[in-house]
């Protein structure tokens, strides 16, 4: 019962400091790092679109942002199998061979390997969906200043820029949320420890301060 308690406890700050940050991000975004910084990119957009010659830069600064999307996206990914080879043979155990859920799968250990998953598993998705935006950007950004072409899809260069980084950054947040759920799968009283250190972590680059 303990290892419930210690899981809860670990799954509920994570929880609670995702939804303060959602309601700090209706009330007050201009207390958010990541609401200040997706104006920061949609002005760069903007800027560049009345810069003549700043479509080798824009590509370029595009490019970079991409492959940091890539990279997490390969970590979330690697990060992923690993888990499932490790846990997955540990979950079969407790299913009958009807299929039916044996009383040991209702137990914490599984439900944090699932978390682990889970987290891992929407780092991949968001990742892969930052560095697709990202890709389409670089196409607008290229485009002649002046050009027609540029005008036109001026506007979803701005929104696909702003998409992407905030995909990117909860990619990587989500890296960083595994590690409670890894110390408490090594040892449960450890999670909400671990959850509190990194949730202290976090706030310091979540916040905007100028």
């Amino acid at each position: 019962m303990n290892n419930w308690i210690y899981a809860g406890i670990t799954i509920a700050i994570l929880i609670a400091y995702e939804a303060f940050l959602v309601v700090l991000s209706r009330r007050h975004p201009e207390r958010l790092a990541r609401e200040v910084h997706a104006g920061l990119r949609e002005d760069w957009v903007n800027a560049l679109a009345q810069s003549k010659g700043s479509e080798i830069l824009g590509v370029q600064t595009l490019r970079n942002s991409l492959m940091s999307s890539s990279l997490v996206a390969s970590t979330a990914a690697i990060g992923l199998m690993g888990t499932i080879t490790l846990s997955i043979p540990g979950i079969q155990s407790q299913l009958l061979p009807a299929g039916h859920v044996a009383a040991g799968m209702a137990s914490p250990k599984i439900f944090m390997d699932l978390t682990l998953l889970l987290l891992l598993f929407a780092s991949l998705v968001t990742s892969v969906m930052a560095a697709r935006y990202y890709n389409h950007a670089g196409f607008v950004v290229g485009m002649p200043v002046d050009s027609p072409a540029r005008h036109k899809w001026q506007a979803a260069g701005v929104k696909y820029t702003r998409r992407a980084g905030i995909l990117y950054g909860i990619g990587l947040r989500q890296l960083l949320l595994v590690a409670p759920v890894i110390a408490y799968i090594l040892y449960p009283i450890a999670g909400p420890f671990v959850a509190l250190v990194v949730i202290g972590s976090l706030w310091s680059f979540d916040r905007y301060s100028d």
